[in-house]
């Protein structure tokens, strides 16, 4: 069972968050906290804010076990660009382009466990 999650506006350029993407990517979701925790890049604290959501996600709704997950696929993908000036000499002036991202995670199991029918009452 697959289940995903998604962090939309991220106020961090998607090429600096990819570092991060591409670094857990594949792994257990235990490791892949260890590693965004000891990481110094401003965008671990967002990453691991969606990985900690997908996982709180997997065991409540699904009931899945936290060290039966990893990550399967994480994608960035840019969000809107804020253009702004900024003044330079002899009343000149050059655009600053700030980037947002939008991450999107699928996390899943490393042994698939029989799903429960939930029954309607």
């Amino acid at each position: 069972m697959e289940v995903k999650a998604q962090a939309k506006f991220i106020r961090i350029s998607p090429k600096k968050v990819r570092l991060l993407a591409d670094l857990i990517r594949g792994l257990d979701v235990e490791k892949a906290l260890v590693q965004l925790q000891f990481s110094l890049k401003d965008s671990a604290r967002p990453l691991a804010k969606l990985l900690k959501s997908a996982i709180a996600n997997a065991e409540e709704n699904d009931d899945l076990k936290k060290n039966n997950l990893f990550v399967k696929v994480i994608t960035v993908d840019g969000g809107p660009t804020l253009k702004r000036w900024m003044p330079k000499a002899m009343g000149r002036a050059t655009p600053l382009i700030k980037r947002s991202s939008h991450i999107s995670l699928v996390l899943a199991e490393r042994i698939p466990t029989e799903s429960k029918k939930k029954v309607k009452k």
